[in-house]
Formats: structure tokens, C-alpha cells, sequence
């Protein structure tokens, strides 16, 4: 709960940070400026105040890991809900607007998630899963948003080694293997969810991981 809480308020603040020309830059999303991104971050915040005043009476059917959907497809922005967070993001038309919604959305469903009861369970996506495995998954989401922000902003925020480090660890549970240790948590991440290409040397290191590879998760 606590990593959550951390690693969603170090990316709504590297958001806030952002000079207004930096909305206009891509993001490591494919087909996604920044603009688009922090909007599909109120979305996602929306879905967590949703989820978490939706409880379910039934045993769990995902947890943290389980959560995630994985195709090996990376996403080519062309997805009709994709092409509508573009429309929307557009009709911000001043950052500090889009900036407005996210700290006030975003700051709902983080105290939102600091009540929660970790053992709740709750309904999202046809699935039932505890309100704290829910929040564990979404420190995957904010990490690889937060990898999606700055790829091409290197003077922002980077995402907290923490929920980096846990992001690896969910990653590699999903995987079903580890990735290399000579890889950085950052790096794992980046090539195993397909956001950049491995380097021949990196594959070589992967080994058969790197036939495996990417982990699109949705």
C-alpha cells in the first residue's frame, strides 16, 4: 500500500514538474505525446477510485501478478480507446488544465487507496481481486507510465528505485523467469515489456528469455 502511494505521488509530481512544451514531446507510448499519456493517467485514476468502491462478495480470481492480461503484441496506438484519449487530451488545450485534472483526480484516488482496507475485495474487469493486491499491481502501471513519461525527457523525474525494483520482481513472476542480472531494473523492464529493442549483446544474455519477449501487459 505504501509503495503504491509512493510510486503514484513521485509520478503525478514529475507530471507537475513538466514545463508546458514537454506535453507536445512523445512518450514511450506508441503513438502517445505526453499530453496523451497524463490523460490516460485521469483515466487510471478514475478506474482506481472505481474499483475501490466496488466490492465483491466472492473469493479472489486474480492477485497482483494474475492481474495483468499479456500478449506479446506491443500496442500500435491504433486501439479505438487509444484513439479517444487522443481526441481527449486535445481538448485540454492548455496543459496546466490537463495538470489540474490529474492533481485533483489523482490526488482522490491516492488517499482513496490510503483508506482502503488491503484485505477488500473488490470487482474490476469481471475479476475479484483484495484491494491490496489491486494496489500492488497498480505499482507496475505507475513504473512503466513513469518509464513512459520521460523516454524522451531526460532531464525529468525518474521513477523511484523501489517501485522500479518491484515493478522487475512482478515482471519477472509474470515471466516465469528472472531476467539478467547485469540488467538494470529499468532496462529489464523496458526490453521485457517490449518499449525498446535489446541489444544484440542483450540478447545474448536473455538466452531464451529472448524468444519469449515482450510481455505486453493490459
Amino acid at each position: 500500500m505504501d509503495l503504491f502511494a509512493h510510486s503514484w505521488t513521485a509520478l503525478r509530481r514529475a507530471v507537475a514538474e513538466l514545463p508546458d512544451e514537454d506535453f507536445a514531446q512523445p512518450s514511450g507510448c506508441a503513438g502517445w505525446l505526453v499530453r496523451d499519456l497524463v490523460c490516460h493517467l485521469v483515466i487510471d485514476a478514475q478506474d482506481v477510485l472505481i474499483t475501490l468502491v466496488t466490492p465483491a462478495e466472492t473469493e479472489p480470481t486474480r492477485d497482483a501478478v494474475t492481474y495483468w492480461e499479456v500478449s506479446a503484441a506491443p500496442p500500435t496506438g491504433h486501439d479505438p480507446l487509444d484513439a479517444l484519449i487522443v481526441r481527449l487530451a486535445a481538448a485540454y488545450e492548455e496543459p496546466r488544465l490537463l495538470k489540474f485534472h490529474l492533481d485533483d483526480v489523482g490526488s482522490a484516488a491516492g488517499r482513496a487507496a490510503g483508506l482502503a482496507d488491503p484485505g477488500l475485495r473488490v470487482g474490476t474487469r469481471g475479476e475479484v481481486l483484495t484491494a491490496g493486491d489491486y494496489l500492488s499491481a497498480y505499482v507496475l502501471e505507475w513504473t512503466l507510465h513513469h518509464l513512459d513519461l520521460v523516454a524522451h525527457l531526460p532531464g525529468a523525474a525518474q521513477p523511484p528505485p523501489e517501485g522500479l525494483a518491484r515493478s522487475r520482481e512482478m515482471l519477472e513472476k509474470i515471466a516465469g523467469s528472472a531476467f539478467p542480472a547485469s540488467f538494470s531494473d529499468t532496462d529489464a523492464l523496458l526490453v521485457g515489456t517490449g518499449r525498446r529493442a535489446p541489444a544484440d549483446a542483450e540478447k545474448a544474455e536473455l538466452g531464451e528469455l529472448a524468444a519469449r519477449i515482450p510481455f505486453v501487459l493490459g
